[in-house]
């Protein structure tokens, strides 16, 4: 006779039976290690440049869509099935780079400046290189991180900084005053 004990025992046990093997809890601490590794290193880059999304969030947005990945592997999904599920993330990862986007007036005139597509941009690229690390492409992953890390630290050193308009330039100039 079964006593409560053994099986709340094999409950337990069966809640946590989706790592069979030493191989695969390898394969998942490898591929959200890896994750979080590349999304930190982003998230870093940011980080040290003041952006509002910085090592944290990086590390967090590629964990997760790795972990959605892998959850789709795991649980035997087709190729249209983790097509959906990358689906999913690309576009709810949209909506989170969405929210880093301030649109607002540039120094009171009438025209509006946006600001935080970059950061928008590599939040989304993080979601994807999570993913791709999550599918088991890690090499795929830690190119993409790569160059994505080179287009944020070495474009803007090649890139011209931008030019105010002689309008703006006149209206940010402190007036002249009649003092000698």
């Amino acid at each position: 006779m079964d006593n409560g004990w053994n099986q709340v025992a094999r409950a337990v046990a069966s809640e946590f039976a989706d790592v069979n093997d030493l191989e695969q809890l390898t394969r998942v601490v490898l591929r959200l290690g890896l994750a979080a590794l590349l999304g930190g290193l982003l998230g870093w880059e940011r980080e040290i440049h003041g952006k509002s999304a910085g090592l944290r969030t990086h590390m967090l947005v590629a964990m997760g869509a790795a972990l959605i990945v892998l959850i789709a592997q795991q649980s035997g999904g087709s190729a249209a099935d983790i097509s959906r599920v990358l689906q999913g993330v690309i576009a709810g990862v949209g909506f989170l780079g969405a929210g880093t986007i301030l649109k607002g007036d540039a120094q009171g005139d009438k025209e509006t400046h946006v600001k935080g597509l970059t950061t928008a941009a590599g939040i989304w690229l993080t979601a994807a290189i999570g993913a791709a690390a999550g599918a088991g492409k890690e090499v795929t992953a830690v190119l993409c991180a790569g160059l994505a890390f080179g287009v944020l630290t070495l474009v803007p050193l090649f890139a011209p900084a931008p030019r105010p308009e002689p309008e703006a330039e006149a209206a940010s100039s402190p007036p002249p005053t009649d003092r000698p």
